[in-house]
């Protein structure tokens, strides 16, 4: 018989699509979470009778205690999934992952909220928190999985792209701070209140709000603007290059892994035709 810490694994960590327990306690995390991320929208709504607000609350605390049950599984079977390491070493390393750090998000502002005496901005703020249980659709559904698998590999690429549209959007704010200060004081007071601009111009958002009224700062827009279209286009590229390589290899791994099966069929025939042969 399994062992009861395999089996707790396997039912909690496990990726294949044939063990049931894994795919029951799959679809069973995402309505928690799904319906966690509903009660939070629900709580936003003053109208509620206290009898709707006292069952939200409930359910709530109910997800919190299976979010922690699963955090307490996942770090008592993890050196399951790094058995090259030791116990204490594979929880450590377990504990600092992407993965545990979301889980432990998840649940920590509602232990804060008993622990901590808090004001309404940070009460708040806490409970605003919880949104970030959405992160933890990635680990139950493969195609989020897929985002962050992007994001990572790309990270170098996105990181440059990012830095080159945070210079632009400086050096805009600045050439427009000198384009328009004196005609627009209370608008342009210094280098950094056209910062809002920039951002509006250079995502083509162009709310209006705040534009240039002389001829330097029009060009200058202007400029901004056709740069910004080009700035923005190159995180889109290197997204969708991305996901291009991760739907390419995916591909690779299962015709890989059907290979193996047929192989594996074939070896089995084999030896039942050595076992078993013919009179």
């Amino acid at each position: 018989m399994e062992p009861l810490k395999d089996r707790v694994f396997n039912t909690i960590s496990s990726t294949r699509k044939d063990y049931s327990p894994s795919t029951i306690f799959n679809y069973a995390m995402i309505a928690l979470i799904l319906t966690s991320f509903a009660i939070l929208i629900t709580e936003t709504f003053s109208s509620l009778p206290q009898g709707v607000k006292t069952a939200l609350t409930v359910v709530d605390v109910f997800i919190t205690i299976v979010f922690t049950i699963e955090y307490a599984l996942r770090l008592w079977t993890c050196d399951k999934l790094y058995p090259h390491l030791g116990p204490v070493k594979a929880r450590l390393k377990f504990i600092v992952s992407g993965w545990s750090i979301i889980d432990l998000l998840a649940i920590l502002p509602f232990y804060a909220l008993l622990l901590i005496p808090l004001d309404l901005t940070a009460l708040r703020s806490l409970r605003m928190l919880r949104i970030l249980r959405l992160l933890k659709l990635g680990r139950y559904i493969s195609a989020l999985d897929s985002v962050f698998v992007v994001l990572r590999n790309k990270r170098h690429e996105l990181i440059a792209s990012v830095s080159a549209i945070m210079v632009l959007l400086l050096v805009a704010s600045v050439l427009m701070y000198y384009a328009e200060n004196e005609v627009q004081t209370e608008i342009f007071q210094d280098a950094f209140s056209g910062l809002w601009w920039a951002v509006a111009t250079v995502t083509t958002v162009g709310y209006g709000d705040i534009y240039p009224i002389t001829a330097a700062g029009k060009l200058v827009g202007s400029c901004i603007a056709l740069l910004g279209i080009a700035l923005v286009a190159i995180p889109t590229g290197i997204i969708s290059a991305g996901f291009s390589e991760v739907a390419r290899k995916n591909e690779r791994e299962r015709h890989e892994r059907e290979l193996q099966e047929q192989k594996r069929e074939r070896e089995q025939g084999k030896a039942e035709v050595s076992e078993h042969p013919k009179p």
